[in-house]
């Protein structure tokens, strides 16, 4: 690498880092936003649903995906068998929150049990359960939701092997309470949000300029392993690997759309490109999920052509008619069969396929929508829109250039947050092609 290209991204990390926590403070940010979880938004959701018992069974490293979101930010993973439960009691407005572990389980969750003097884990735990006599006793166990779905069969027979048979009619799946406390966000953590897709955005306009790219030269591929190491230089993960994608004149390439299925393999980046990347991120345990595009300028271009500006801007109006149908209570499937129908009723050519976003990348909630299920899915899709959730607004629209003499598709991606005031943007959205290199203003900005 040359010095001079050095020093530019030595600036970029700083700049970057600078709004990134060393690990100590994520530990403590971390902590206390699940503090507030556990205080505030657990008993709104218990009562919600219903549930006054919730149960989480693991062992260490084979963990409940639910339970992965509750460890203490100093915990890696769970401790032999941990056994974690929660009992809401709505006419005291109480919740007691305790570990049938030989641990606290961090500062949140105290240990109730002493080997000591019950040197049985399962008849301690049926012990706390007599003394509350809960009406429900929720398992994570799921058809449909895998998140939901993480008692593995050996510890569930163990439970029901212990458990008094007056209490067997009382087990029920804590599906919707524990989806419920996956794709939802709390006040602090939508403040985080921002930064973090703010960090997500950054990276790609990086990715996608003149200080990564040089046409005739650079590849695909290269690109995406730019994005993996930047992400690595700045303390960060990726919850998947990116991808970098070229859609181009049919002049230079068999003009035919791609199933999402077998995506176009390693190319070299050229003059006259729409580049599209899908990009990703984890931080302070949330997941970014985002696609963005970008035009190749040619040597006597100034700006992208016209046609691929105006294709663009198609496929912001199905964002926004799709965006504009989100209320809550209203399915899924409600909010996508509405959205394609309006956006086709426009003349436009749409596929939604978006996803909740938050605790995991392909999150849990309800589902809007598959690239290879556009008539709805069934289940997923029929669960309710909640208020406070992100989701990753992910659809296309296909516009044909003649120009190009063939079909393309506009990609987006983006997060986006329903809450008591409707949807909005996490960090704003993609409005215009990033272009390479950048286009200057007569102030060289």
């Amino acid at each position: 690498m040359k010095k001079g290209c050095f020093i530019v991204f030595l600036v970029a990390l700083q700049i970057n880092a600078q709004r990134i926590l060393p690990e100590r403070e994520r530990a403590r940010v971390v902590d206390e936003i699940l503090a507030d979880r556990f205080n505030n938004l657990l008993p709104q959701l218990m009562d919600r649903t219903g549930i006054d018992m919730w149960i989480l069974i693991s062992r260490e490293y084979n963990e409940d995906p639910v339970l992965r979101t509750m460890l203490p930010a100093t915990w890696l993973n769970a401790r032999r068998r941990t056994i974690i439960l929660f009992y809401r009691d709505k006419a005291k407005n109480t919740i007691e929150k305790l570990a049938v572990a030989r641990y606290n389980f961090g500062e949140n969750i105290m240990s109730a049990w002493d080997k000591e003097k019950e040197p049985s884990q399962w008849k301690r735990l049926m012990q706390l359960i007599e003394e509350r006599d809960p009406e429900s006793i929720g398992l994570n166990y799921s058809k449909h939701f895998n998140i939901a779905d993480g008692l593995d069969k050996t510890d569930y027979d163990e439970f029901m092997s212990y458990l008094p048979k007056k209490y067997e009619k009382r087990v029920i799946s804590a599906q919707p309470l524990a989806t419920g406390w996956i794709e939802t966000r709390t006040e602090r953590e939508m403040v985080i949000f921002n930064q973090l897709v703010d960090i997500t955005h950054d990276i790609i306009a990086e990715a996608f300029s003149e200080k990564v790219i040089t046409p005739g030269i650079t590849t695909t591929t290269d690109v995406e392993w730019w994005m993996r190491d930047k992400v690595t230089a700045l303390g960060l993960e990726t919850w998947f690997h990116p991808t970098v994608d070229v859609q181009r004149t049919s002049e230079k390439l068999e003009g035919h759309l791609y199933s999402f299925s077998d995506r176009p393999g390693e190319m070299v980046i050229l003059p006259g490109d729409l580049l599209h990347c899908d990009f990703g991120i984890t931080y302070l345990r949330l997941n970014t999920d985002c696609q963005e595009l970008a035009y190749v300028l040619k040597p006597e271009e100034k700006a992208p052509p016209k046609f691929l500006a105006d294709a663009f801007a198609e496929g912001n109006r199905v964002q926004d008619i799709f965006t504009n149908n989100f209320v809550e209570g209203a399915t899924g499937n409600q909010i996508l069969l509405k959205s394609l129908k309006e956006a086709k009723s426009e003349g436009l050519r749409p596929s939604i396929y978006t996803h909740p976003l938050g605790s995991y990348g392909h999150s849990s909630g309800t589902t809007l929508g598959m690239w290879d299920a556009q008539g709805g899915v069934p289940v997923n899709g029929d669960y309710p829109l909640h208020i406070n959730t992100v989701y990753a607004i992910e659809l296309n629209t296909t516009v044909n250039i003649p120009e190009w003499k063939r079909d393309i598709r506009i990609m987006f991606e983006e997060a986006g947050f329903f809450g008591k005031n409707g949807f909005r943007y996490v960090n704003g959205r993609q409005t215009k092609l990033l272009t390479i290199p950048r286009v200057k203003d007569h102030q060289g900005n």
